[in-house]
């Protein structure tokens, strides 16, 4: 199980630190893909006409990308009323301690402001494990920053197991699986993020992603063309890793000794990218014209979610003696 916010446009860390993993689960698994609405109104709550817009827009993206609705469930967070129920359950037996001291608490908050300081963020990774569980989701992709999260959804688990299982896992302790690229770097140095304003677009055009290359940040002692440059912090050569691996060596070794610019290799790599993006662009483009389409997909993945969901759901309660 694995989901995006619909906060704005599908970028390239969502790219090849998820999107990648989700084909591939379309061939090897049963995966349920989550427009997560309700988690957009932890930051957009002033908002919400934004999220609506941000709905299809990113299945848009994600079918581009090569999301099998076939072969997935792709549904609609707020579609599911079971997951706001099992939340408020769950939340019955969570030691407010445990929400407290999940990392991005008092991280995002320093970096996006106090007025995402609401209770809804605080329980922002019951509500995550919640989408998790109500599908008995085993595997869950996520970036490293999201690890926190699992492993206090883990324990949420192992909680209710304890108290209501009577002997049984009534509930599933989900496992992360982490992408070649879990940390994408932004054009800003920081982890490519909608919330930062760094990040390059699947949608954006050709021109759009020269402009972002060009304007990256390198490494800040890399003063002049010939100077030796470090590699390992700049994070134009961490976009090399995947835009395209085999010419990573060359890169490094001429950005240390001092034989490559950084104007030169933002040009190349803003080459290179577009070639890379270019055909999921194309899909994009055609897919976008069918909006129906989408809807469609969205609609039978919901209902195809809220029956799986209503199963969990009954066990649930079942076990907490409330039916």
């Amino acid at each position: 199980m694995s989901g995006m916010r619909p906060t704005g446009k599908v970028h390239l860390g969502h790219l090849v630190g998820a999107l990648q993993q989700w084909v591939r689960y379309c061939e090897t698994a049963d995966p349920y893909f989550e427009i997560a609405d309700l988690h957009a109104f932890t930051t957009n709550f002033s908002d919400p006409q934004s999220i609506r817009d941000a709905r299809n827009d990113m299945v848009v993206d994600w079918l581009a990308a090569g999301v099998d609705p076939q072969r997935s469930t792709v549904y609609l967070q707020s579609a599911i009323p079971e997951i706001s129920e099992l939340h408020v359950l769950l939340g019955m037996i969570t030691p407010l301690s445990w929400l407290e001291r999940v990392p991005t608490w008092k991280s995002q908050i320093e970096q996006l402001g106090a007025h995402i300081a609401t209770y809804g963020f605080l329980g922002y990774p019951l509500l995550q494990l919640c989408d998790i569980a109500i599908f008995r989701g085993e595997r869950v992709p996520v970036g490293k920053d999201q690890l926190a999260h699992l492993e206090f959804g883990r324990e949420v688990v192992r909680r209710f197991n304890h108290l209501y299982g009577e002997g049984r896992d009534v509930l599933v302790e989900p496992e992360a699986t982490l992408s070649d690229f879990p940390e994408v770097p932004g054009t800003d140095g920081r982890k490519m993020s909608k919330s930062y304003d760094n990040a390059i677009l699947i949608a954006d055009d050709e021109a759009t992603t020269v402009k972002k290359v060009r304007s990256m940040v390198t490494d800040p002692l890399k003063v002049h063309r010939h100077d030796p440059g470090r590699p390992e912090i700049c994070p134009v050569f961490g976009l090399w890793k995947f835009v395209r691996p085999a010419h990573v060596a060359w890169v490094d070794e001429n950005c240390r000794s001092g034989a490559l610019g950084c104007v030169q290799d933002k040009g190349d790599l803003a080459e290179a990218l577009n070639e890379y993006l270019r055909p999921i662009r194309a899909r994009r483009a055609e897919i976008a014209k069918d909006l129906r389409y989408v809807e469609r997909v969205i609609e039978e993945g919901s209902q195809k979610a809220r029956a799986v969901a209503a199963r969990t759901l009954h066990d649930v309660k079942r076990a907490m003696k409330l039916i």
